[in-house]
Protein backbone atom coordinates (compact mmCIF):
# COMPACT_ATOMS: atom_id res chain seq x y z
CA UNK A 1 0.00 0.00 0.00
CA UNK A 2 0.90 3.73 -0.37
CA UNK A 3 3.00 5.02 2.96
CA UNK A 4 1.89 8.69 4.45
CA UNK A 5 4.66 10.41 2.83
CA UNK A 6 4.00 9.24 -0.34
CA UNK A 7 0.23 9.99 0.44
CA UNK A 8 0.70 13.27 2.30
CA UNK A 9 3.21 14.17 -0.79
CA UNK A 10 -0.06 13.54 -3.26
CA UNK A 11 -2.18 15.40 -1.30
CA UNK A 12 0.38 18.65 -0.96
CA UNK A 13 0.62 18.89 -4.51
CA UNK A 14 -3.00 18.30 -5.27
CA UNK A 15 -3.54 21.36 -3.12
CA UNK A 16 -1.45 23.29 -4.86
CA UNK A 17 -3.04 22.38 -8.07
CA UNK A 18 -6.27 23.43 -6.70
CA UNK A 19 -5.28 26.26 -4.90
CA UNK A 20 -3.07 27.74 -7.49
CA UNK A 21 -5.51 28.21 -10.64
CA UNK A 22 -8.18 29.59 -7.87
CA UNK A 23 -5.42 32.85 -6.88
CA UNK A 24 -4.76 33.28 -10.53
CA UNK A 25 -8.27 33.84 -11.79
CA UNK A 26 -8.32 35.69 -8.11
CA UNK A 27 -5.74 38.40 -9.80
CA UNK A 28 -7.47 37.94 -13.01
CA UNK A 29 -10.97 39.41 -11.56
CA UNK A 30 -9.79 42.04 -9.41
CA UNK A 31 -7.52 43.35 -12.48
CA UNK A 32 -10.64 42.88 -14.36
CA UNK A 33 -12.37 45.13 -11.36
CA UNK A 34 -9.73 47.84 -11.37
CA UNK A 35 -10.99 50.36 -13.49
CA UNK A 36 -14.08 50.45 -12.05
CA UNK A 37 -12.36 50.95 -8.52
CA UNK A 38 -9.73 53.86 -9.90
CA UNK A 39 -12.87 55.44 -11.29
CA UNK A 40 -13.17 56.70 -7.26
CA UNK A 41 -11.84 59.45 -6.40
CA UNK A 42 -9.10 60.53 -8.36
CA UNK A 43 -11.33 59.97 -11.41
CA UNK A 44 -13.95 62.37 -10.15
CA UNK A 45 -16.46 60.30 -8.42
CA UNK A 46 -18.68 62.23 -6.51
CA UNK A 47 -18.08 60.80 -2.74
CA UNK A 48 -14.37 62.02 -3.61
CA UNK A 49 -13.04 63.89 -1.26
CA UNK A 50 -12.43 67.56 -2.20
CA UNK A 51 -10.43 70.35 0.22
CA UNK A 52 -11.53 73.80 -0.41
CA UNK A 53 -8.36 75.38 -1.34
CA UNK A 54 -6.78 78.16 0.78
CA UNK A 55 -6.78 81.66 -1.12
CA UNK A 56 -3.95 82.79 1.58
CA UNK A 57 -1.54 81.07 3.03
CA UNK A 58 0.73 82.90 5.92
CA UNK A 59 -1.39 86.04 4.84
CA UNK A 60 -0.17 86.05 1.06
CA UNK A 61 -2.63 84.94 -1.43
CA UNK A 62 -2.12 81.44 -3.11
CA UNK A 63 -2.31 81.03 -7.04
CA UNK A 64 -3.20 77.30 -8.18
CA UNK A 65 -0.31 75.80 -10.31
CA UNK A 66 -1.11 72.66 -12.84
CA UNK A 67 0.25 69.53 -12.01
CA UNK A 68 3.16 67.81 -13.72
CA UNK A 69 1.80 64.49 -16.29
CA UNK A 70 3.61 62.46 -13.57
CA UNK A 71 1.71 64.05 -10.91
CA UNK A 72 -1.96 63.74 -12.87
CA UNK A 73 -0.80 60.33 -13.72
CA UNK A 74 -0.64 59.47 -10.15
CA UNK A 75 -3.57 61.61 -8.76
CA UNK A 76 -5.89 59.50 -11.01
CA UNK A 77 -5.26 56.97 -8.44
CA UNK A 78 -5.06 58.63 -5.58
CA UNK A 79 -8.06 58.12 -2.97
CA UNK A 80 -8.70 61.82 -3.00
CA UNK A 81 -7.49 65.16 -4.67
CA UNK A 82 -3.98 66.57 -5.05
CA UNK A 83 -3.59 70.70 -5.72
CA UNK A 84 -0.30 72.73 -6.36
CA UNK A 85 -0.54 76.16 -4.92
CA UNK A 86 2.36 78.99 -4.80
CA UNK A 87 2.60 82.46 -2.83
CA UNK A 88 5.35 83.51 -5.02
CA UNK A 89 7.80 82.40 -2.61
CA UNK A 90 6.82 78.67 -1.14
CA UNK A 91 5.05 76.02 -3.32
CA UNK A 92 1.83 73.95 -1.15
CA UNK A 93 1.16 70.62 -1.92
CA UNK A 94 -2.33 69.93 -0.61
CA UNK A 95 -3.19 66.42 -0.41
CA UNK A 96 -7.04 65.55 0.56
CA UNK A 97 -6.88 61.98 1.50
CA UNK A 98 -10.44 59.77 1.85
CA UNK A 99 -8.84 56.62 3.42
CA UNK A 100 -5.83 54.70 4.89
CA UNK A 101 -3.26 54.65 1.66
CA UNK A 102 0.12 53.21 1.36
CA UNK A 103 0.08 56.38 -1.74
CA UNK A 104 0.61 58.85 1.09
CA UNK A 105 3.78 58.74 1.17
CA UNK A 106 6.59 60.85 3.49
CA UNK A 107 7.81 64.06 0.68
CA UNK A 108 11.28 62.75 1.27
CA UNK A 109 10.66 59.50 -0.88
CA UNK A 110 9.41 61.90 -3.52
CA UNK A 111 12.78 64.16 -3.13
CA UNK A 112 15.17 61.12 -2.83
CA UNK A 113 13.19 59.76 -6.22
CA UNK A 114 14.36 63.22 -7.77
CA UNK A 115 17.81 62.70 -6.79
CA UNK A 116 17.82 65.13 -3.63
CA UNK A 117 20.09 64.21 -0.73
CA UNK A 118 17.88 65.00 2.36
CA UNK A 119 20.02 66.77 5.41
CA UNK A 120 18.63 67.71 8.63
CA UNK A 121 15.63 65.81 8.91
CA UNK A 122 13.63 67.16 12.12
CA UNK A 123 10.59 67.98 13.79
CA UNK A 124 9.53 71.77 14.50
CA UNK A 125 6.69 73.16 16.13
CA UNK A 126 3.66 74.90 14.14
CA UNK A 127 0.24 76.20 15.53
CA UNK A 128 -0.58 75.25 18.92
CA UNK A 129 0.80 71.63 20.08
CA UNK A 130 1.25 70.04 16.51
CA UNK A 131 4.40 69.19 14.61
CA UNK A 132 5.67 68.49 11.39
CA UNK A 133 8.45 66.96 9.75
CA UNK A 134 11.12 69.15 7.90
CA UNK A 135 14.46 68.63 5.78
CA UNK A 136 16.19 70.11 3.83
CA UNK A 137 16.72 68.38 -0.02
CA UNK A 138 20.13 68.98 -2.12
CA UNK A 139 20.95 68.53 -5.46
CA UNK A 140 23.15 70.12 -8.04
CA UNK A 141 23.68 73.54 -5.65
CA UNK A 142 20.02 74.11 -5.66
CA UNK A 143 18.58 73.57 -1.56
CA UNK A 144 15.04 73.48 -0.95
CA UNK A 145 13.55 73.40 2.72
CA UNK A 146 10.24 71.10 3.39
CA UNK A 147 8.24 70.68 5.72
CA UNK A 148 5.12 68.24 5.69
CA UNK A 149 2.65 67.21 8.44
CA UNK A 150 -0.97 65.22 7.99
CA UNK A 151 -3.82 66.57 10.06
CA UNK A 152 -7.26 64.47 10.75
CA UNK A 153 -10.75 65.26 10.66
CA UNK A 154 -10.16 66.07 14.56
CA UNK A 155 -7.17 68.01 14.14
CA UNK A 156 -4.34 65.18 15.25
CA UNK A 157 -1.63 65.84 13.38
CA UNK A 158 1.01 63.44 12.60
CA UNK A 159 4.59 63.84 11.48
CA UNK A 160 5.13 60.39 10.08
CA UNK A 161 3.19 59.11 6.95
CA UNK A 162 3.50 55.38 8.78
CA UNK A 163 2.10 56.25 12.36
CA UNK A 164 -0.38 58.34 10.40
CA UNK A 165 -1.73 55.40 8.28
CA UNK A 166 -1.70 52.63 11.02
CA UNK A 167 -3.59 55.07 13.51
CA UNK A 168 -6.38 55.47 10.58
CA UNK A 169 -6.32 51.44 9.76
CA UNK A 170 -7.00 51.35 13.72
CA UNK A 171 -9.61 53.50 14.16
CA UNK A 172 -7.63 55.94 16.00
CA UNK A 173 -7.73 58.41 13.79
CA UNK A 174 -10.91 59.21 11.20
CA UNK A 175 -10.71 61.20 7.77
CA UNK A 176 -11.07 62.31 5.99
CA UNK A 177 -7.54 63.95 6.38
CA UNK A 178 -5.11 66.99 4.86
CA UNK A 179 -1.60 66.24 4.26
CA UNK A 180 0.32 69.71 3.73
CA UNK A 181 3.63 69.96 2.05
CA UNK A 182 5.42 73.52 1.59
CA UNK A 183 8.91 73.78 0.03
CA UNK A 184 10.78 76.94 -0.60
CA UNK A 185 13.86 77.67 -2.04
CA UNK A 186 16.57 78.16 0.52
Amino acid sequence: MFDNRFLNRVLHKTLWAVLLPLCMLWGVIEAIDAPSKASGPGQGDASAVTAELPAQWNGLPLRPLALSEVERRFARHFPGSIARLTDGEQVLVLRSVSEPTRMLHPATDCYKGLGYHIRDEQLEAIAGQARQRCFTAERTGQRIRVCEHIEDAKGQTFTDTSAWYWAAMAGQSTGPWQAVTVARLL
